[in-house]
């Protein structure tokens, strides 16, 4: 009886290392790969002991379908400091301000309940941060350099650009989903001193608009 519970009884140790390879490249999705995420309900203790080794935590919402890996908080009780497995990406300013607009935008959208997936085109975006941008004449430069910024947070995992031919609203055009994980790093006590943030954002705009215009 022992033999045979032996035989039948799945190999989690390579579920285990699969699993924390994956994640070490990066966000793990439950519509992505739902094999993993049932795998990652079931050893996440483990998971979590695992990285816990390599200064990592594991940032685990199974309401949202994400998950990902960073590094722990460092402690003054800590005597060695352990170098960063997981690197800080510093991000531009125009970077920061688009993803704190989007961010802004889920939390409307969830509020009104009518849906799971926010959507937005490149049109509606292009409107959102346009009055926090320098005045410009000239359009197409405009789209151009959001277009620059919208490739960038399509990279960092927050956006993702749909296929061209999908419909929103009766339009057609280029589309991106808002992906959900945006919630994990922009929290909700940030989103409550929002509207100061884009205050400060504003003052910093004007401030570089004011150098320009000395320089010139």
């Amino acid at each position: 009886m022992s033999e045979f519970l032996t035989e039948t009884v799945p190999d989690q140790g390579n579920e285990l290392s699969v699993l924390v390879i994956s994640l070490l490249k990066g966000v793990l999705y439950m519509e992505k790969d739902p094999t993993l995420w049932k795998a990652l309900i079931q050893l996440q203790v483990r998971v979590r002991d695992f990285i816990a080794v390599l200064g990592l935590e594991l940032v685990f919402d199974e309401a949202e379908g994400y998950a990902f890996l960073r590094s722990k908080p460092e402690t003054e009780d800590e005597n060695i400091a352990l170098p960063r497995l997981v690197a800080r990406r510093p991000l531009s300013f125009p970077v920061s301000l688009l993803l704190a607009l989007l961010r802004k935008k889920l939390a409307e959208f969830d509020a009104s309940g009518d849906a799971t997936r926010l959507i937005l085109s490149r049109e509606e975006i292009v409107e959102l941060v346009r009055i926090f941008l320098p005045d410009s004449s000239n359009e197409a430069k405009l789209i151009d350099q959001i277009e620059t910024h919208l490739n960038k947070i399509v990279e960092l995992g927050f956006l993702r650009r749909l296929k061209p031919n999908l419909t929103v609203n009766g339009e057609k055009g280029t589309n991106f989903e808002v992906q959900r994980i945006l919630k994990a790093f922009v929290d909700a006590q940030w989103l409550a001193d929002f509207d100061g943030r884009l205050a400060a954002y504003q003052a910093h705009l004007n401030g570089e608009s004011s150098e320009e215009d000395s320089d010139a």
